[in-house]
C-alpha cells in the first residue's frame, strides 16, 4: 500500500449535521479518534464525514453517520441507542467494520478468486535456472 500524502483524518474530514453543534465537535472528534488510523488510507480531501442526531435525548433518537469517499460508494451508519453516548460509539465501530469490508472488496489480495493464478506446467526434465 502506498502513503498518502494528505492522509484524511476525523479532526479534518468530520461535520456536524442536524441536531449538533460546533460545541460538540470536539467531544465527537475525541470519540472518533479511533477511526483515524483507518481513515488514513484515503485523502483528505476525497473523504468526508457527517454525524446527525434526530430527536436528541428523546425515546427514539436516531445518530447518523455518513461517510463519503471518492471513488467508492456512501457509506451509512445508524444507532437507535437511546443513550447518545453509546449511540455515537454504535455508529463509530459500524462505520469501521464497514470501511474494513469495503477495502476487503476492492482489494484482489483479500479475493481467493483473483489471487489464484495459474502457474505454467514445469518440465521436470529441464533444469532450472
Amino acid at each position: 500500500m502506498t502513503a498518502v500524502a494528505n492522509p484524511a483524518t476525523v479532526e479534518e474530514c468530520l461535520r456536524m449535521g442536524a441536531g449538533f453543534t460546533q460545541g460538540d465537535r470536539n467531544w465527537i472528534a475525541e470519540q472518533f479518534g479511533p477511526l483515524d488510523a483507518r481513515l488514513a488510507a484515503f485523502h483528505a480531501d476525497a473523504t468526508e464525514l457527517e454525524i446527525m442526531v434526530k430527536d436528541r435525548e428523546a425515546r427514539g433518537q436516531k445518530v447518523t453517520l455518513e461517510c463519503w469517499i471518492s471513488g467508492r460508494e456512501k457509506i451509512v451508519t445508524t444507532s437507535s441507542e437511546e443513550d447518545l453516548h453509546a449511540a455515537i460509539m454504535d455508529v463509530r465501530d459500524d462505520l469501521r467494520r464497514k470501511l474494513n469490508d469495503s477495502k476487503t472488496k476492492q482489494e484482489p489480495r483479500h479475493n481467493r478468486h483473483l489471487r489464484e493464478v495459474q502457474l505454467p506446467e514445469v518440465d521436470p526434465s529441464e533444469p532450472l535456472i
